[in-house]
């Protein structure tokens, strides 16, 4: 088990950050094995089509044989959500000695590969991004806004209790203790004022805090939603889509949960605008409720949209 031990004032700091550089990373894990990933065969499909063998093999020896990665390849982010570029560029400043270091464990207790220089290290982060996770970031990064709105939301109506209680089944807050089960690694981080940072992941399996205990600390997690990615909204030819349309239609279906225009637009594959338009009648003839949460409007199917879909 690895704890965190927060005190009043680190959950003051406690805050969320997009990381890009992780989400490449983490992807590693749908290379390395499929069968974990089955919601994400349509990207992998394609990826692997384009991906070629050497570059295949070298991204999936970065896997350790317990599928730890090297920790200095996904580094905290200093700002909310830095680019790719300067990500992999603080990647490349990393001194050797330190690379040595996060290879040995990531292998342990086996011995490390032949270690490839910082350059070609960054050289193929480079191309397996702009193969693979670039054509996709705009949608990845409105499904992390949307968890963390979510999480967000979760923090101001319940407290860090709340926060923490859907984040992962691993994962617990008790007695000022965010503690995260079923670790390989077995130690205990007093926070002590250095905040702490919450990254959501679309292709994190399971909670990911630092191997390396004296990092800064932070937790990644999985990504609320990552199922819609590939799915295309389905709806049923009944009389409600003759009344309302079928686009209406299908918001509501989806407005189960808070959700905000743009993440709505990014599942139905649209424009903000085209979704704007519609969510202004469902609310005009209260169908669905508006939340605001911070700079966010949150969209929210009502009681009477419940009863127009027959349900209880």
């Amino acid at each position: 088990m690895i704890t965190f031990e927060l005190g009043v004032e680190d959950l003051a700091d406690l805050r969320f950050a997009i990381t890009p550089i992780q989400e490449a990373v983490f992807s590693l894990w749908a290379l390395r094995d499929p069968g974990r990933y089955a919601l994400h065969l349509p990207w992998l499909r394609t990826v692997r089509s384009a991906l070629s063998t050497k570059d295949e093999r070298a991204l999936l020896s970065l896997v350790g044989p317990t599928r730890a990665l090297p920790d200095f390849l996904t580094p905290r982010p200093t700002t909310f959500a830095p680019t790719f570029d300067d990500e992999l560029e603080i990647v490349a400043r990393t001194p050797p000695e330190v690379v040595r270091r996060d290879f040995v464990a990531t292998y342990a207790p086996e011995p490390a590969p032949v270690i490839p220089s910082l350059g070609d290290l960054c050289d193929l982060l480079r191309r397996y991004w702009d193969l693979a996770l670039a054509p996709i970031w705009p949608q990845l990064r409105l499904l992390l806004e949307a968890d963390m709105t979510y999480r967000a939301r979760q923090l101001a109506t319940g407290g860090a209790r709340l926060l923490f209680a859907d984040l992962h089944p691993n994962v617990r807050w008790r007695d000022g203790r965010l503690e995260i089960e079923q670790m390989i690694g077995k130690h205990d981080v007093v926070v002590s004022g250095r905040g702490m940072q919450l990254l959501p992941a679309v292709f994190a399996y399971k909670p990911v805090p630092p191997m390396d205990p004296h990092a800064t600390p932070s937790l990644s997690y999985p990504c609320r939603g990552a199922a819609t990615l590939w799915s295309t909204p389905r709806t049923d030819a009944t009389a409600l889509k003759d009344l309302v349309g079928a686009a209406k239609e299908t918001l509501l279906h989806l407005l189960e949960e808070p959700l905000a225009t743009a993440e709505l637009a990014r599942r139905l594959r649209v424009t903000p605008s085209a979704v704007s338009q519609h969510l202004r009648v469902l609310h005009a003839t209260g169908l669905i409720t508006r939340t605001r949460a911070g700079r966010m409007v949150l969209y929210h199917r009502s009681g009477l949209g419940d009863r127009l879909l027959g349900l209880p």
